[in-house]
């Protein structure tokens, strides 16, 4: 085998047990997000500006009996402009299951609110389509009681794409909010730039 050969199984070896989530594995940084979202102080729908860091640290494998998850540790804040505390954060994990050719993603945000997003994804895949619905059982979303009467989030999509080191991304969530009478869209979009990688772990 040649040297190229070589190192190209070596490669695939390291990735091919995280699938399409070894291209996330790093420190990611982005400073031209979109948040469009209903202002309560100004008592109506407008963008905020942001940056944002996202970081995805592997690990794995996780065991549900036959079921072997590799996956990705993520922590996710947002800023306004200058300000030195964030107005949005999010944890969670990322993972994947090779046996269903799945991708979740399991975060919680500290406003009283979970989402479990997934979807089937190639294991080479460059870019995939996340999905959660609120009645659904498999991937599905919970929140506080406050935001059931206020603002329920009824169904959430996340539109994710990854290339060389930079990862585009954009996000829709559904919500039943008693200032409008039809469903509002709260979106985000952003365009980040890894900073650092991380090694993954070898498979099991």
């Amino acid at each position: 085998m040649s040297n190229i050969g070589l190192a190209f199984t070596l490669v695939n070896s390291l990735t091919n047990h995280f699938g399409p989530l070894a291209a996330l594995s790093g420190l990611w940084r982005g400073h031209g997000g979109v948040d469009f979202s209903f202002h309560h102080a100004d008592d109506k729908p407008a963008d905020t500006s942001y940056r944002e860091e996202i970081t995805f640290k592997p690990f794995g494998p996780v065991d549900n009996g036959d079921q072997s998850l590799y996956g990705l540790d993520y922590k996710m804040a947002a800023w306004r402009a200058s300000e030195d505390d964030p107005f949005h954060t999010e944890v969670g994990y990322w993972l994947w299951c090779s046996q269903l050719s799945h991708v979740m993603r399991g975060f919680v945000i500290p406003r009283g609110s979970a989402i479990l997003a997934g979807g089937k994804v190639k294991p080479d895949a460059d870019s995939f389509t996340l999905r959660a619905d609120a009645n659904s059982d498999e991937y599905g979303i919970t929140q506080n009681p406050y935001l059931l009467i206020n603002a329920r989030c009824t169904a959430y999509e996340l539109n994710l794409s990854v290339h060389d080191a930079t990862l585009t991304y954009d996000e829709t969530s559904t919500l039943e909010m008693k200032e409008f009478d039809e469903p509002f869209q709260h979106t985000d979009r952003n365009v980040l730039h890894r900073v650092e990688s991380f090694e993954l772990p070898p498979a099991r």
